[in-house]
């Protein structure tokens, strides 16, 4: 991995720029990217940060544990609770104790980091994948790419100016089996799809009831929790897992689930953009303060095929008898596939397929951390490199701007803008909180 020479300390750097001094005790100490050395063999040691200490900075620190030549340094977190929390994963799997900081600029200035994974919330995903291809790492970041499509595009601008390896954490991208399906159906054997579906009906999401304002616990810095989001008062169900049922951080079960389940539906097809979207939904099965619905319908016309996705918290029983899954359709059969494996349903009136099943290849995440490692040495794309997750989010995103302008919506993939509709091209972007400013950004 890139090896830093002494870092060149300077008034006016990319981080500078990126955040103005903050408060005394906020250790701003801006810095620029220096020359880097060879990068590394293949037994060289990867030594990461992990920023984000939740339950899936938490998963991905012990995935990426899995492997013997994986080191962490440093873990980030705005709350006490969950910085202790990672120190546990490091406990567990007998890990040299990391050292611990609330500030994850205080991470990217660090020469013994070679990569970062980006666990946060999803409002905080921009920003510091921007900085970290600044200070020159490469980074593991959670799906979404962030809360708005324009956010996307900065952190993909800064992978790409910066030479980074970056690679969204959606593992069913390195899922065996759903490689194979998805192979299936680009090899024409299904038929001219017109077709896909991807669901989820999650029976486990709980009503997050209607709790009072109240005091952030102790050890955490809640108003560096909210960073470039609006200020609010401190509310429970806007902090952790939560937060992703309130638009000022994330999108819902759209962003969610969708990112993943929509990632293995466009493995079928050829990547195109989408045309247009509609969509409609609402809260109509949980009784809570939830800004994003529980229940949602988006329809997307690609140039050669229609996308529908869906989703319904507080109940089960999903399309084809599935909770959760994709199903491509052509005029040879269907594909239906989730966690499980895959299988073909024929057409009654075709005898050119054989009704298979195939079972399930397995737990993707370590071959999905396993890529990132390598390509982080090998200096190639990972499998699910930032153009390819800016494209996925895109869509998930759409098909949010639909539902919340009420309107069917035209898309300009080269503009990124919505042509059709002033007030739903507003939320391609999302304005950040001062002082913080996200480089290469066009509407942040």
């Amino acid at each position: 991995m890139t090896q830093f020479s002494r870092r060149k300390f300077l008034g006016q750097s990319a981080l500078a720029a990126a955040v103005a001094p903050l408060a005394a005790g906020s250790l701003v100490s801006p810095f620029a990217r220096s020359a880097r050395a060879a990068e590394p063999g293949a037994n060289a040691k990867i030594r990461v940060g992990l920023i984000g200490a939740g339950g899936m900075g938490c998963g991905d620190l012990d995935c990426f544990f899995r492997f013997p030549e994986v080191e962490c340094a440093v873990i980030c977190d705005v709350d006490d609770a969950m910085m202790a929390k990672g120190l546990e994963v490091c406990a567990k799997r007998e890990r040299k104790r990391p050292d611990t900081v609330k500030d994850f600029r205080r991470v990217l200035d660090r020469k013994d980091v070679d990569a970062v994974i980006i666990a946060t919330p999803d409002h905080w995903h921009a920003l510091p994948t921007v900085l970290a291809c600044q200070a020159g790492k490469d980074v593991y970041v959670e799906k979404p790419l962030a809360t708005t499509i324009d956010e996307g595009r900065a952190m993909l601008t800064a992978a790409q100016k910066h030479n980074r390896v970056v690679q969204m954490g959606s593992q069913w991208k390195s899922c065996q089996h759903m490689i194979d399906a998805a192979e299936f159906v680009k090899s024409g054997k299904l038929g001219k799809v017109s077709m896909v579906r991807a669901w989820a009906w999650l029976d486990w999401q709980p009503e997050i009831g209607r709790p009072p304002d109240g005091t952030p616990p102790p050890g955490a810095d809640y108003d560096f929790w909210l960073g470039p989001a609006p200020k609010r008062p401190f509310n429970p169900n806007r902090f952790h897992y939560n937060f992703r049922w309130f638009w000022d951080y994330a999108g819902g079960l759209m962003t969610d689930w969708g990112v993943h389940l929509i990632n293995m539906a466009l493995m079928g097809t050829n990547n195109q953009p989408p045309k247009s979207v509609c969509s409609s939904g609402g809260t109509f099965v949980q009784n809570d303060m939830r800004e994003t619905p529980d229940s949602q319908i988006a329809l997307y016309e690609f140039p050669d095929y229609q996308l529908v996705w869906e989703h319904k918290s507080g109940v089960g029983v999903g399309l084809n008898g599935r909770s959760w899954g994709v199903s491509w359709s052509g005029t040879e059969g269907t594909i239906l596939m989730n966690d499980a494996g895959w299988e073909v349903v024929i057409e009654k009136r075709k005898a050119n397929l054989d009704p298979v099943k195939h079972k399930s290849s397995g737990d993707p995440r370590p071959a999905h951390v396993r890529n990132f490692l390598d390509c982080m040495k090998s200096r190639q794309p990972p499998v699910l490199n930032l153009e390819l997750g800016h494209h996925v989010s895109t869509v998930a995103h759409l098909g949010n701007i639909a539902f919340r302008s009420r309107r069917t919506i035209v898309w300009d993939p080269v503009k990124e803008r919505i042509s059709n509709h002033t007030d739903a091209d507003k939320l391609v972007g999302v304005k950040y909180r001062k002082p913080w400013h996200l480089p290469y950004s066009k509407r942040a």
